[in-house]
């Protein structure tokens, strides 16, 4: 299975980047087992297709956009089995309660899930994942237009229902 890729360096990828796509995906899904297929599913794509990986650019951005499709993918499956009546674990309670420290951040949270499923990639990526718009819109292969519009599309409908507590607080401090 593993074909341009030694043991050793596949042992060294998953041990550094499981941690950040897991938790993407588990900002981006909202279940836990679904997190856990998802990276699961991310490293068997990677270690298939790591020959047709560019070296000469940094890897973290490839791996997060074959996180972001393939949560796609995974979301789009979970749509169809719940309209035929099957429905996969949530566990929202406990990203809540190990990601989310304080009240201000659950309540940003929820806000953020009520977000359309672009505007909430754009959101995780930059403020959770602690990437730059310019690496969000290559690994979602987008324009850079597109996605500063996103974003700024997510800010300003956030900002339309989120009012933080303690005055001069902004969405910046919070995420």
């Amino acid at each position: 299975m593993l074909m341009n890729i030694t043991q050793e360096k596949a042992s060294e990828l998953y041990a550094e980047y499981s941690p950040y796509i897991h938790r993407t995906a588990l900002l981006l899904t909202k279940s836990l087992a679904l997190a856990d297929d998802i990276t699961q599913e991310v490293f068997l794509q990677v270690f298939k297709k790591f020959e047709q990986y560019d070296q000469s650019k940094p890897i973290k951005p490839w791996l997060y956009t074959i996180t972001v499709n393939t949560t796609r993918n995974f979301l789009r499956k979970q749509k169809w089995l719940s309209f035929v009546g099957i429905l996969p674990e949530k566990n929202g309670a406990w990203l809540e309660e190990t990601i989310l420290k304080t009240e201000e951040e659950k309540e940003l949270w929820m806000e953020i899930q009520k977000l359309n499923q672009n505007h909430k990639e754009i959101i995780v990526l930059h403020f959770y994942s602690g990437l730059k718009l310019q690496e969000i819109a290559d690994i979602l292969q987008i324009p850079l237009g597109t996605c500063k519009s996103r974003y700024h599309a997510a800010l300003t409908a956030l900002r339309k229902v989120y009012k933080p507590a303690t005055k001069g607080e902004n969405l910046y401090e919070i995420i």
